[in-house]
C-alpha cells in the first residue's frame, strides 16, 4: 500500500506491514487539523479494504509525534450549533474507532510529544512503544475542554479510573515512565532503537505471540467497577477536584461527570458522552477565554522567536541594584543560563540581592524541585561586584535602582560612558518615561524600557518599552532577552505609565472612588476575588505598596490630569500622609499574618476605620456588588481602549495577555477586551452612562462606541 498525503505517508514494509507515518509537509511539527483528520480517514478506509495488510506501525517523521490538534481552528469550528458540533465529533471519533477495530493489530511508535489527540491516536492503536525522550498525556483540560478523540473513554479502560482522571483532569504532560507503570504505554526504549521495538512487538503480535485482540477488548467493555467503588472513585475524585480547581473553570468537573456517566457503558456508549461532554465545554465562555490565552501566548513567543532572529542572542548581562528586584532579576538571568554581573554601590545591597537569589532557590530544592547542584551553577553565574569592571563585556544591562528620574538619569550617564559601544542599555522603571530618561545619554538608540514585575521569578510580564528614540534592533535584542530569560515580553511605546499601571490605576480609582461613597473595602475585595482577581485591591495597595501607589499616582495624574487627577484626598493618599505603607511596615489595610498552618490571613486593620473617619466617610449598602463591579472594571477598560486609540500596544490579545500575565487578570475571563466582549459592547456604553458623574474616567471612547455602532468585537472569530 502506498499514500502520500500533506501529512500523512504510508508503505509497506516486509510481513506485509504498513507503515503510516506522521509527517506534516512544510511545518516543524505534526498537528491534527481538519487536513490531517481527512487524511487519517481515507488511510484507514484503505487499509480496511486491504485484506493482504498484516499489521500497522504508526509513527512520526519529525522529531516530535503529534503535539495535537491545530489550536488556531477551534474558535471558529466551535461556532456552529452544539449538536452540529456533537456530530463533527462522533465523526472525528469513528475515524479513530475504525483504526482500532482494523482486522491486524496495531503499535504506535511514540517518539517525542504525544499530546491531546496525538496521545488519542495512540491509545486507538493497539500497542504504545515509547522513547525515553516521549512526553504523554491529555492537557485538553487547560484550554477548557475535555479530550474528544477518545480520551475519556479508552485511558480508564486500559489504566483505571483513578489513573485516568488525575492525567485528564489535571492535564498532565508525563514521562514514559509513569506511562509505563500505569499501563498507557507498553514499553519504553531508547530512541535509537524505537522504531525496531515497535516493529519486534508488532511481529510478535501477528505471529501470535501476544493475544492482541484480547489486548484490544480491554478497551471495549465497560470499567471494571461495581456501583460502590465507582461512587467511591468518582465522588473522592469530585470533592478534591471542585476545591482545586474552583467555582470558574467548568471542565475539571466535567470530566469526572463525563467520566462517571459513562463508566457503566461500553466503549461506543462511553464514545457518545464524551462528544456530547466536549461539544458542551466547547460552546463555553471559559473554553473560548483560555483557548484565546493559548493564541495570545503563541503570538508572544512568535514576535519573540522574530525578535531573536534579528537581534542574535544576549550572552552576558548585567543588573544595575541588587535589591529584591535586581537580585530576582539576576536570578532569573542566571537560572535560564545567561551569565549576569550584579553591580551595586553598597555591600550590603549585594549582599541582600544573593540573598534573595539563594532564598528563591532554596524553596525549591526544599521542595524537591530543584537539585543542589544546579542552585550551586545559578549562584555561579552571578557576579556580585561593586565595580563597574565587571559590566564591561555585558551585551545588554538593566538599571533598577530607586524609582527616582533623577537618580536614575545619572546611573544610565555614568553607565553609558563605560560600556562597549553595543551594548544596549535598559531601565527597569515602572512609570517614569523612557524618553525623558534617554536625554541624557549619547545612544539614546540603545536605550529601552525593560520593566520586570515583583516578583521576578513568578512573573511572566516583561513590559520592553519604546522611547523616541530606540532603535529596532534595541527592541528586537531586548525581547529576545526577556524571551530568553523565560519571560513574556511585549512590546509598548512610551506613556506614563506604560500599558500596566496605565490600566491599573483608572482600576485604582473606582476603588478609592468606592470608598469615599461609603462601601466598606473587604467587600469590595471579596466582590473582586469572586469575579476572579487573585486579590481584591485594598490587599493588592497593601502588597505593591500604599506610597508606591502614591508616588505612581502624582505621575498618571500629571500625565492624564482630565482623568487621573488627585485633586480630591482619597482613602489612599490619607494613608500615605499617615506613613501607612501597607505590608512593608506592616501599616495599611489588612493585618498580614498566618494561621496555624503557615497560610496568609486577613484581617482588616482596625485604624482603617479612623481614616474613614477624617475624610467624612460613613457606610453605604444600598450599592450592589455589579455595581462594584462595573465602578472597578469599566475605568480599566476604558483606559485599555485608549492604549489602542494611543497606538500604545500593537493589538488587544497583547494588552489581554498583558493585564493577565502582569496583575493576574482572572484567565477564565480570558482578558479585558475579552470580558467586554462578552458582556456586549452596547451593554457596556449603557453602565458607562451611568456613571458620568463619577468622571471621564467613566467615558466610553470613541473606539467603543464606533466598534458598538458597527456590531464590531475586539476578538473577531476568524
Amino acid at each position: 500500500m502506498e499514500y502520500k498525503g500533506q501529512a500523512i505517508q504510508c508503505r509497506t514494509l516486509g510481513n506485509n506491514i504498513v507503515e503510516l507515518t506522521f509527517d506534516a509537509q512544510g511545518e516543524s511539527v505534526n498537528k491534527f487539523d481538519q487536513n490531517s483528520l481527512s487524511e487519517l480517514s481515507e488511510v484507514v478506509k484503505e487499509l480496511e479494504a486491504d485484506k493482504s495488510v498484516s499489521g500497522l506501525l504508526v509513527s512520526s517523521g519529525k522529531s516530535v509525534f503529534i503535539v495535537g490538534a491545530d489550536i488556531t481552528e477551534f474558535l471558529k469550528g466551535f461556532q456552529v450549533p452544539q449538536d452540529e458540533l456533537v456530530q463533527w465529533v462522533r465523526e472525528a471519533q469513528q475515524v479513530f474507532t475504525d483504526l482500532e477495530n482494523l482486522h491486524f493489530p496495531s503499535v504506535c511508535a511514540i517518539n517525542g510529544y504525544a499530546l491531546g489527540g496525538g496521545f488519542e491516536l495512540g491509545l486507538a492503536c493497539t500497542y504504545r512503544v515509547a522513547s525515553t525522550k516521549a512526553i504523554v498525556g491529555l492537557p485538553e483540560v487547560k484550554l477548557g475542554l475535555l479530550p474528544g478523540f477518545g480520551g475519556t473513554s479508552r485511558l480508564p479502560r486500559l489504566v483505571g479510573a483513578d489513573n485516568a482522571l488525575e492525567w485528564i483532569a489535571g492535564g498532565t504532560e508525563n514521562k514514559p515512565e509513569k506511562a509505563l507503570q500505569i499501563g498507557a504505554v507498553d514499553a519504553v526504549v531508547e530512541p535509537e532503537i524505537l522504531r525496531d521495538a515497535a516493529l519486534d512487538l508488532l511481529t510478535r503480535a501477528i505471529e501470535g505471540e501476544l493475544d492482541w485482540q484480547a489486548k484490544r477488548a480491554e478497551k471495549l467493555e465497560a470499567l471494571k467497577l461495581n456501583e460502590n467503588e465507582a461512587m467511591m472513585t468518582f465522588e473522592t475524585a469530585r470533592a478534591f477536584i471542585a476545591g482545586k480547581a474552583g467555582p470558574n473553570y467548568p471542565a475539571p468537573l466535567t470530566i469526572v461527570g463525563v467520566m462517571q456517566a459513562s463508566a457503566r457503558f461500553t466503549l461506543e456508549g462511553a464514545l457518545e458522552i464524551e462528544a456530547e461532554g466536549f461539544a458542551e465545554l466547547a460552546k463555553s465562555k471559559e473554553a473560548t477565554a483560555l483557548i484565546g490565552l493559548f493564541l495570545g501566548d503563541q503570538l508572544l513567543k512568535k514576535k519573540a522567536k522574530q525578535s531573536a532572529k534579528q537581534a542574535g542572542p544576549v550572552k552576558r548581562a548585567a543588573v544595575l541594584g541588587a535589591g529584591i528586584m535586581g537580585g530576582g532579576v539576576a536570578y532569573q538571568s542566571s537560572y535560564r543560563g545567561i551569565p549576569i554581573a550584579m553591580k551595586d554601590i553598597a555591600q550590603a545591597q549585594l549582599d541582600l540581592g544573593m540573598s534573595e537569589a539563594t532564598k528563591i532557590m532554596q524553596k525549591r530544592v526544599d521542595r524537591g524541585r530543584m537539585e543542589p547542584k544546579k542552585m550551586a551553577q545559578v549562584l555561579t553565574g552571578i557576579t556580585p561586584t561593586l565595580s563597574y569592571e565587571n559590566l564591561k563585556d555585558a551585551d545588554l544591562v538593566v538599571e533598577a535602582v530607586v524609582e527616582k528620574e533623577s537618580v536614575k538619569k545619572i546611573v544610565l550617564a555614568e553607565t553609558e560612558s563605560l560600556l562597549r559601544e553595543n551594548a544596549i542599555l535598559t531601565s527597569n522603571t515602572s512609570t517614569i518615561s523612557i524618553t525623558k530618561l534617554a536625554q541624557g545619554l549619547k545612544r539614546p538608540e540603545q536605550f529601552c524600557g525593560m520593566h520586570f514585575f515583583n516578583p521576578v521569578h513568578r512573573m511572566p510580564l516583561v513590559e520592553v518599552i519604546r522611547g523616541e528614540k530606540s532603535s529596532e534592533l534595541t527592541i528586537a535584542a531586548t525581547v529576545a532577552y526577556a524571551a530568553a530569560m523565560g519571560k513574556s515580553p511585549i512590546v509598548v511605546n512610551d506613556c506614563p505609565g506604560f500599558l500596566i499601571n496605565r490600566v491599573l490605576f483608572p482600576y485604582f480609582a473606582g476603588f478609592s472612588g468606592l470608598v469615599n461613597d461609603g462601601v466598606d473595602f473587604e467587600r469590595i475585595d471579596k466582590v473582586m476575588e469572586k469575579f476572579g482577581w487573585p486579590m481584591g485591591p485594598a490587599f493588592l495597595l497593601d502588597v505593591v505598596g500604599i506610597d508606591t501607589a502614591f508616588h505612581a499616582g502624582v505621575v498618571m495624574a500629571e500625565g492624564f490630569p482630565d482623568r487621573m487627577s488627585q485633586d480630591v484626598p482619597t482613602i489612599i493618599s490619607k494613608m500615605y500622609e499617615k506613613k501607612w505603607y501597607g505590608q512593608k511596615n506592616e501599616n495599611g489595610f489588612y493585618i498580614h499574618s498566618k494561621d496555624k498552618k503557615g497560610r496568609p490571613k486577613k484581617e482588616a486593620t482596625p485604624g482603617v476605620a479612623d481614616f474613614l473617619q477624617d475624610l467624612g466617610i460613613g457606610s453605604d449598602d444600598s450599592i450592589s456588588d455589579a455595581e462594584i463591579i462595573d465602578r472597578m472594571m469599566l475605568p480599566m477598560l476604558m483606559e485599555s481602549s485608549r492604549c489602542l486609540e494611543d497606538n500604545i500596544v500593537e493589538t488587544p490579545m497583547e494588552v489581554d495577555m498583558g493585564l493577565i500575565y502582569g496583575l493576574g487578570f482572572p484567565p477564565f475571563r480570558g482578558g479585558i477586551f475579552r470580558w467586554a466582549d462578552n458582556v456586549g459592547l452596547n451593554e457596556i456604553i449603557q453602565r458607562a452612562e451611568k456613571h458620568n458623574a463619577l468622571g471621564k474616567v467613566y467615558e466610553p471612547t470613541e473606539q467603543i462606541r464606533k466598534m458598538a455602532q458597527e456590531g464590531q468585537l475586539f476578538h473577531p472569530v476568524k
